[in-house]
């Protein structure tokens, strides 16, 4: 299998371990000094699962939308683009998210973990 299709079903591996909200299974695909960018600034390894673990955040959906996934690959790294559907329960309320996100990945000692992820919403059509 080439790299592309590699990080590809990684990523796909990845959003269906969020969607069953184990933690365990997500860390497997985060390296140790992995970052979340999103509206709130940057955010740990260490607090994304806590918040998974404890049930502060969990997530019914996590899926690409058709046809937005774009993936390149420059040696031992690579990135994942996709526009991606969510829904999440974060402090028990509900959540939906229509967002573009980036996963960086490095290739360490023959595998594949992700180093940072970045999240930013998605403009709604009727948005202009």
């Amino acid at each position: 299998m080439d790299d592309t299709t590699t990080l590809l079903d990684l990523t796909h591996a990845w959003h269906r371990a969020i969607a069953r909200n184990d933690a365990d299974a997500i860390a497997a695909f985060m390296a140790p000094d992995w970052v979340l960018v999103d509206h709130d600034g940057v955010g740990t390894r260490e607090n994304f699962l806590s918040l998974v673990a404890t049930g502060r955040l969990r997530h019914s959906l996590m899926k690409p939308v058709p046809r937005s996934e774009r993936v390149r690959v420059h040696g031992d790294l690579g990135y994942v683009t996709a526009r991606v559907l969510n829904t999440a329960l974060v402090e028990g309320r509900e959540h939906h998210a229509d967002e573009w996100t980036t996963d960086v990945f490095v290739r360490r000692a023959g595998r594949w973990e992700c180093v940072l992820s970045q999240v930013t919403a998605a403009r709604r059509d009727d948005d202009g």
